[in-house]
């Protein structure tokens, strides 16, 4: 792993002079956020070595360099997931990668379907924590100091730092946030009524198919995150039975500007 990463951050260095602060991880619906950059450079997902290729609709596959303010920026328009076939350390590859380019911070969005009542579809939800659900762990196997400890303190998973700032600017914004635990589960099927009923059980506000196996590595390699999540559906009876993944898309777009303009501040402000 450790020959993989710095190969594919020898071979970006090389295409481009860029030293990025944050990274970005956009979810589905959410890759529009890249109309907020200053584009300096952009790098297929094919043509990077070690990466995977995105392969879900809403992922379009591309790394984004540049500025967001006067903050240089990396953002994944396009995230990888368990449940395409790729291995844990596949799925968070890019995460490693980011951080050996100079990221210090990493802001991670999903669309996942809500279990609190006082949520509704488009609600948006800052990630206080999570619960790891995922059958794979991306820590799993030998490891490698140079990344980081064996084990890793998750207490904090998410910058305390980060999310106050992030209240502030809702306020100042007049953007309606919640914050709230999200669970991550395997997919790709939506959640039945009585997985549902489990995610709220288990103390979750919100269950998704991404994000925690990307903190989790973000975390070994000590990379302040910030995560906020996009409520496309309900786990109600009514939300469900229609639910597909064109309507989390545009669950998602609806939801998107606020969603932009949350990031776009919490980056140039820090």
């Amino acid at each position: 792993m450790w020959d993989k990463v710095q190969e594919t951050v020898s071979y970006i260095k090389e295409k481009i002079n860029f030293d990025p602060e944050y990274g970005i991880i956009l979810g589905s619906g959410l890759g529009g956020f890249t109309e907020e950059i200053a584009i300096d450079y952009i790098l297929p997902y094919n043509e990077i070595p070690n990466f995977p290729v995105s392969t879900v609709q809403g992922h379009n596959g591309v790394l984004v360099f540049g500025k967001v303010g006067d903050k240089k920026v990396i953002a994944m328009q396009g995230r990888f997931h368990y449940y395409e076939g790729y291995s844990m350390k596949e799925v968070t590859f890019p995460v490693r990668v980011m951080k050996y380019l100079g990221v210090e911070k990493l802001i991670v969005s999903n669309a996942s379907g809500g279990v609190n009542s006082n949520f509704r579809v488009g609600s948006i939800m800052i990630i206080k924590d999570h619960i790891n659900f995922m059958p794979e762990h991306p820590l799993r196997g030998k490891n490698d100091e140079r990344f980081g400890p064996r084990f890793v303190n998750m207490s904090q998973p998410y910058s305390v730092d980060l999310i106050e700032k992030a209240k502030n600017i809702a306020q100042d914004l007049n953007i309606e946030i919640h914050e709230g635990i999200y669970l991550g589960l395997q997919g790709p099927t939506f959640e039945t009524l009585a997985e549902y009923k489990m995610v709220k059980i288990l103390g979750a506000d919100c269950v998704g198919m991404s994000t925690v196996p990307e903190v989790i590595v973000a975390r070994h390699m000590e990379l302040e995150t910030f995560g906020v999540s996009v409520i496309t559906d309900m786990g109600d009876e009514e939300s469900i039975l229609s639910i597909s993944h064109d309507e989390v898309l545009e669950a998602a777009k609806s939801a998107e500007p606020n969603v932009r303009a949350l990031i776009r501040e919490l980056i140039k402000r820090n």
